[in-house]
């Protein structure tokens, strides 16, 4: 069940990298194929920097990631689940946790359809609501990340120009912009802010017109270009999870944690995280034991070492002083900053499924 119909807009890059493409590959190859033909391939990253420094990254071995709507990727992972034999409620808000206490388990949930609220009982939940998930918080098992406190604002725009199957991020001292080329000649601009980067009171689609107007790289490549869309905004960010669920419910997508969206890869997070809760919740319905501390190690096992890069990059773009370092480093070595592309489109992943 979900709060939205479908489809539905999300705030999102809207690219999937490599890794995830060959996950999707070995899951449900209708989709990966269908995906491929109608996205726009994307060969790497290019990340700019303070001072104007530029470093330009292909995927290596020929791979290549994919740009497309976010609210056309997810109609099809829908669909996908539909034909499998999920059946799916629209328009259904879950709002609290049915608890047992003796012994403490989640025994379904409470909803809402319009007026009606009712009951839905579950020997399993997957609670995937979202990175401010009423069943985590409610349970105590999530929280919002003291500092960077940042937000994120996004929209479509076309007549940007200098695009490229690259994708893009501009890492700059108050933040950074993401800018991605989508299929129709229609590009994603995401710009991301700390709370005191802000102007209370401002509009929306002032942050992003002023993100833009203000950086020399970007200025003269938007003089054209026109929005298509209302702004999208998302905030605060960055969500840690204390546990993967609890007795009776499993977390995933970003209900089980929100990574920081400037290394690219939140949805290879989403889609593999589901795969790993689907794994135990078959393995809590056959046995009855509780399989949200087994999924907590398998995520871990999965995750530990993306999670400690996005924390250190998170740090790095937060602290001007590592950020003008960082800079510097950059444009006398740029080694570093191509390896990186290659870690956050997890290439080593799609090479052992080539």
């Amino acid at each position: 069940m979900d709060r939205a119909t479908f489809p539905r807009d999300k705030l999102c890059g809207d690219t999937l990298n490599p890794g995830c493409l060959a996950m999707l590959d070995r899951i449900d190859a209708a989709v990966a194929k269908r995906i491929r033909a109608r996205s726009l391939a994307i060969r790497g990253m290019t990340i700019t920097g303070p001072g104007g420094v530029t470093v330009k990254a292909d995927y290596p071995s020929s791979l290549t990631g994919a740009a497309l709507l976010r609210r056309d990727l997810d109609q099809w992972l829908l669909e996908a689940a539909v034909q499998a034999g999920a059946r799916f409620d629209p328009g259904v808000a879950v709002q609290r946790p049915e608890v047992v206490e003796s012994p403490f388990r989640v025994a379904g949930v409470r909803s809402t359809c319009g007026r009606r609220e009712f009951a839905l009982r579950a020997r399993v939940l997957i609670a995937a609501d979202g990175r401010s998930s009423r069943l985590a918080a409610t349970l105590g098992l999530s929280r919002f990340v003291g500092k960077p406190r940042r937000w994120a604002y996004g929209a479509y725009f076309t007549g940007v120009s200098g695009m490229s199957s690259h994708g893009e991020m501009h890492i700059r001292r108050e933040g950074y912009v993401g800018v991605a080329p989508l299929p129709g000649g229609i590009a994603n601009v995401c710009v991301v802010r700390e709370r005191a980067a802000l102007t209370a009171g401002q509009a929306a689609a002032a942050v992003i017109a002023n993100a833009v107007a203000a950086d020399r790289i970007l200025r003269d490549r938007f003089a054209s270009a026109g929005s298509v869309s209302d702004v999208t905004v998302l905030g605060p960010l960055a969500v840690e999870s204390e546990a993967a669920g609890c007795p009776g419910m499993l977390l995933a997508g970003d209900a089980a944690g929100f990574v920081d969206p400037m290394t690219g890869d939140g949805l290879r997070f989403a889609i593999r995280g589901g795969e790993l809760a689907a794994e135990a919740a078959l393995r809590e319905l056959e046995t009855g034991v509780p399989a949200h501390q087994s999924l907590l190690a398998s995520r871990t096992r999965e995750f530990a070492g993306k999670w400690r890069l996005n924390r250190a990059l998170r740090s790095l773009v937060g602290s001007r002083p590592a950020l003008a370092c960082a800079a510097a480093a950059a444009r006398a070595w740029p080694a570093p900053v191509q390896q990186l592309v290659g870690i956050a489109g997890d290439v080593n992943l799609a090479r052992r499924s080539a």
